[in-house]
């Protein structure tokens, strides 16, 4: 790994931030590695805080490709997708420099709105109404007529995006080995007009879901991408698809994405 050595830190910047983090960019520097103030260049992609700082870090460099993303907490956070923290940083630093590190590898899915405007998401998209009405959704697998949702509205998450907003709705958890996509229900109502699965479930990394939104009102519901909202004009119908890139992370060795979830949850 010794061609990866331009890195560059996403963070708060700030003076008290940058102030505070000194020791930690000092020690990378102590180890060759070349600190950018721009991600373009950069091999190595260090988000500093938890769960949210790393899904923006991804988010903000453009999911890129071709360089490692790896997160790091502090003493207070907690993080699925950060294996490091603050205490020992030093650690990863010494697993990339002398190759005892793992590269795990985290599915995304593309989210088409409209057909016209394509986002990608690490961790979830979700539709929900902007007013005090249930939002009605057409399901569709494939190009089949699947259910009519009527209710708060839908998340669409992937394997490791199904520990968050999803898990809260009693989705499932999913290893994120397994090339797939979860929906999950926000308050569906069920009667005799409108008939939902009442559960989450799974589709298989070849499969389209689509979800035509029924213009009753919600003309302009809420579109989560991740952590953040995008109010998107006339939403009509909305495509996810398993994406064929993956965001590559480090991990250490004998810890894998289980260890992580019963250190969180259990």
């Amino acid at each position: 790994m010794t061609n990866r050595r331009n890195i560059y830190f996403y963070y708060p910047n700030d003076e008290a931030s940058t102030y505070k983090l000194q020791p930690l960019f000092d020690l990378a520097k102590q180890n060759d590695f070349t600190i950018l103030e721009d991600p373009e260049n950069a091999n190595i992609i260090v988000s500093i805080g938890g769960d949210g700082t790393f899904l923006q870090a991804v988010r903000k460099t453009g999911f890129r490709q071709d360089c490692l993303y790896t997160g790091i907490t502090r003493s207070n956070e907690a993080g699925l997708y950060c294996d490091f923290n603050l205490d020992n940083f030093d650690e990863m630093l010494h697993s990339m420099i002398h190759e005892e590190m793992e590269v795990r590898r985290f599915p995304l899915i593309n989210v088409d709105i409209n057909g016209e405007t394509r986002f990608n998401c690490l961790n979830e998209m979700s539709i929900r109404s902007t007013i005090i009405k249930t939002i009605v959704i057409d399901v569709k697998i494939d190009t089949k007529h699947f259910e009519t949702f009527r209710g708060d509205g839908l998340i669409v998450a992937t394997p490791t995006g199904s520990t968050g907003y999803n898990k809260s709705t009693s989705g499932s958890v999913v290893d994120p080995r397994i090339p797939c996509f979860q929906v999950s229900e926000l308050a569906s109502l069920n009667n005799n007009r409108y008939r939902t699965l009442g559960s989450s479930f799974v589709l298989d990394k070849d499969r389209k879901l689509t979800l035509d939104i029924i213009q009753e009102g919600n003309n302009y519901p809420v579109i989560g991408m991740d952590n953040e909202a995008y109010p998107v004009r006339q939403v009509k119908s909305i495509t996810v698809t398993l994406s064929d890139k993956v965001i590559k992370t480090i991990k250490l060795k004998n810890n894998s994405y289980w260890d992580r979830v019963k250190r969180t949850f259990l």
